[in-house]
Order: C-alpha cells, then structure tokens, then sequence
C-alpha cells in the first residue's frame, strides 16, 4: 500500500501517539538558536528558531546530524531524497533494511536518504542520538545520512516536516499519523510522493527509479 490510508492501521496496531522532545531544527537562511522551554512533566522540549514561511524547497532547509553537526540540505541538490520518520523500537523498525538495501542500489544513481528520528508516536524513540546510531549501525547496518530526533507534528515540528506535510497532505489531511512515514523528493527538490509507515521500501524503487531518471529543473 502506497497511500496515506494505510497509517489508519499503523496507528491502531501500534497506539495512541506519544510526546515527543525534538532536537534536530533549523532551515538554512537566516539559522538562530533554538529555545528550550519545560513540556509536559518538566521535560525540556526545544522549540524551532524559525518556521517555514518562504522555503521553496528542500535545499532551504537544514538540519543537525546525529553528532550534532548543522547540515544544510542544499548539500543534496539535485538529489533524489527519501525522507523518513524513524524509530528504533516500532512495528516498522526492520525498514532500515529495506531502506539501506534502496539506498545501497540505488546512491551511484544519485538517491539519498535521510532519517529522521522521532519519538512522538508510543515513545519508540526514547534513545540519546549516540544509542540511535549505534543501534542502527549494529542492527542494520545503516550508512545513510541519520539526524538529531525531531518533532514532526505539533507547535515544535521541525521547520522540513512541516514543509512536507503541507507539500503532501495524505488521506487523513497533513498530520503524520506514525514512525517511517515517506516522502520522496525530486531532483529539483520538490515533493513528489508521500507513502505510508506500511509502504515497504522496496515498494517504492519504480517511484525512486522514475524521479532519478527525470532531470532536476
């Protein structure tokens, strides 16, 4: 299943959504620190600097990496990106493989893709951003790009998320429903497709095959 419709059952095999403390914000023109202010429980939740009024495209924006270092995603113009939501404790965790198995095939080709942690959904995200890495290189191997954890619903969604989701709203409107949510970027760094957490990876290599075969604008 490709659609937005299948995140109707992901949410009702895995639960109700959790909170979430994202991390990794930021856009590439005009960066300023984050704000952090106490959630739910005195838990410290950071806050996006800027929003995403004015960004275009995918090269507007930036990101800080699993070590902590600032990414501006203008790094992957002319690209095609896959961007995930994902998670190391969810129904849908064994997709790193399929991913890492696209992006092995397919990165001479020019595809890239770009995990973003979140623990918003059932808290299956839970870990520093030092465990994430390990867990994922251990487990599966992961040699795509991984980000600091995000917020990708809410008053602190990251500034791309939220760019995404206006770009592809999906059956049951904009709102990311749960963990390895999929949105592929053209070369011209547009959004072309939004899949579900059901969508396999492997589902999706035509879809990947035909925005790499089309040239950036």
């Amino acid at each position: 299943m490709t659609g937005e419709v299948g995140e109707i059952g992901a949410v009702g095999a895995f639960g109700a959504f959790g909170a979430g403390t994202g991390t990794g914000y930021g856009r590439h023109r005009g960066p300023a620190p984050p704000s952090s202010n106490l959630g739910p429980g005195g838990s410290a939740v950071t806050t996006p600097a800027c929003d995403d009024r004015g960004m275009t495209s995918l090269s507007d924006f930036a990101a800080t990496t699993l070590t902590g270092e600032d990414r501006h995603l203008s790094d992957y113009a002319g690209r095609v990106v896959l961007v995930v939501n994902t998670a190391s404790a969810c129904g849908f965790t064994p997709q790193y493989a399929g991913l890492e198995a696209l992006y092995q095939e397919l990165e001479d080709e020019g595809l890239v893709v770009l995990g973003f942690p979140c623990n918003q959904f059932g808290s299956q995200e839970s870990g520093t951003e030092e465990e994430i890495g390990e867990f994922c290189q251990v487990n599966y191997g992961v040699t795509f790009p991984m980000f600091a954890k995000v917020d990708v619903n809410g008053d602190g969604a990251h500034p791309l998320f939220t760019w995404l989701k206006a770009e592809k709203k999906g059956l049951l409107g904009g709102k990311i429903k749960w963990n390895f949510t999929k949105f592929l970027v053209g070369r011209d760094g547009q959004v072309v497709k939004r899949y579900a957490p059901t969508t396999e990876p492997k589902d999706i290599a035509d879809d990947i095959r035909a925005a790499l075969a089309a040239a950036a604008a």
